[in-house]
């Protein structure tokens, strides 16, 4: 899977949404008693949590390093950052760049299998918010896009001292809990 649709996927992950995503509409009933398939809606029932969140690292980075960042990681002026994410076997995943490929994937394969198509496009062409994901980066630990606490916590914690220092301006950690994260608005859907 390209790595931007794996990003797509954990983004929705973080959401709640990546299961319902890879599988067809549920043939179960719905809450409201009604075939899944033929009202057209996934089954809450059919969408199966890990027992075990999986954590992922985003760092905003600042004006004068983001397009840096994007396009050349590896750059001796962001050779620290770059020296504990390779000790934490850890990438830099622009959002605003993962965000534009899905777009691009679905508008190539058929939107109708890109449940957050309509999101993700609005989202792009939104200056504002074009903005603030041209900075955001999300971290990759060995490839995946989410991982165990263990190593969410120990790339934390030897990123954080970094956060004001001129190149990272936020750190967050964020969990696949869908009570965690927002979900697309209905109009978006």
């Amino acid at each position: 899977m390209p790595s931007a649709i794996r990003t797509l996927f954990a983004a929705m992950a973080l959401l709640g949404l990546a299961e319902a995503a890879r599988t067809e509409p549920a043939r179960a009933a719905t809450i409201d008693g009604q075939d899944g398939a033929a009202s057209g809606r996934p089954d809450i029932r059919s969408i199966k949590m890990s027992e075990e969140l999986r954590y992922q690292i985003r760092l905003n980075i600042s004006d004068d390093y983001a397009e840096l960042a994007r396009t050349d990681p590896q750059n001796a002026a962001l050779a620290p950052i770059a020296a504990i994410l390779a000790k934490h076997h850890a990438a830099l995943s622009n959002q605003f760049d993962a965000f534009a490929h899905y777009v691009a994937e679905a508008e190539k394969q058929g939107v109708e299998h890109f449940p957050l198509y309509k999101w993700t496009k609005a989202t792009i062409e939104d200056p504002v918010k074009k903005a603030k994901h041209v900075k955001s980066f999300s971290l990759y630990v060995e490839g995946e896009e989410v991982y165990p606490k263990a190593a969410a916590d120990a790339l934390e914690a030897d990123l954080t001292p970094f956060v004001g220092g001129g190149v990272v301006e936020k750190l967050s950690k964020h969990d696949t809990d869908p009570a965690h994260n927002p979900q697309a608005p209905a109009h978006l859907r």
